[in-house]
């Protein structure tokens, strides 16, 4: 019996740490720029964004460029009202913005909550035709509860923007037909 409850709670754990990843890989899919889901306008994905976020949860900008600009935020609605003010019009306006994400570390890893930490990269194109790449480290802490696993904390943390050239992509998607509803 011993090596039963021992192999179920392996899966669990498996489990768990499968399910916090799509999170994360969910939260910087509704980030990206065009948003690749059809269907969904910005008011539609601030509050989808903000649905992935438990009850208490926090997402937060730290350290030096990305806590003067990003603040904390508390909780679904405010999260949702700070993801607003990135879709919203703006000049310049951001045209493309994906997510790449790198060097996962994920520990402390229970059954009921993880944390871990990447790096991400992340190139902006504004419709001006200027351009830069933002790298940042995440630390997240994970946390499952009775509507499945939520964030409990998002922070990140700038490591470096540099301007890229401007015109230094020459084709931008402007709508995703892979992602089309067929």
């Amino acid at each position: 019996m011993d090596e039963l409850a021992n192999l179920q709670r392996r899966v669990a754990l498996l489990e768990a740490e499968a399910a916090v990843r799509r999170l994360l890989a969910r939260y910087l899919f509704l980030c990206d720029v065009p948003l690749p889901e059809p269907g969904m306008d910005a008011d539609q994905r601030a509050e989808a964004i903000g649905r992935l976020f438990a009850d208490d949860g926090v997402w937060q900008g730290v350290g030096g460029a990305h806590g003067a600009q990003f603040g904390e935020h508390r909780g679904p609605a405010k999260i949702a009202a700070h993801m607003r003010r990135f879709f919203a019009a703006a000049t310049p306006r951001q045209i493309f913005n994906t997510h790449y994400l790198t060097s996962e570390q994920i520990y402390d890893l229970r059954e009921d909550h993880a944390e871990g930490t990447w790096v991400q990269f992340q190139p902006w194109v504004h419709d001006d035709g200027s351009a830069l790449i933002r790298s940042s480290r995440l630390r997240v802490t994970f946390r499952r509860t009775d509507g499945g696993w939520k964030i409990a904390r998002y922070r990140t943390e700038n490591l470096f923007i540099g301007a890229l050239p401007d015109g230094w992509a020459h084709t931008l998607i402007g709508n995703s037909v892979l992602m089309a509803v067929e």
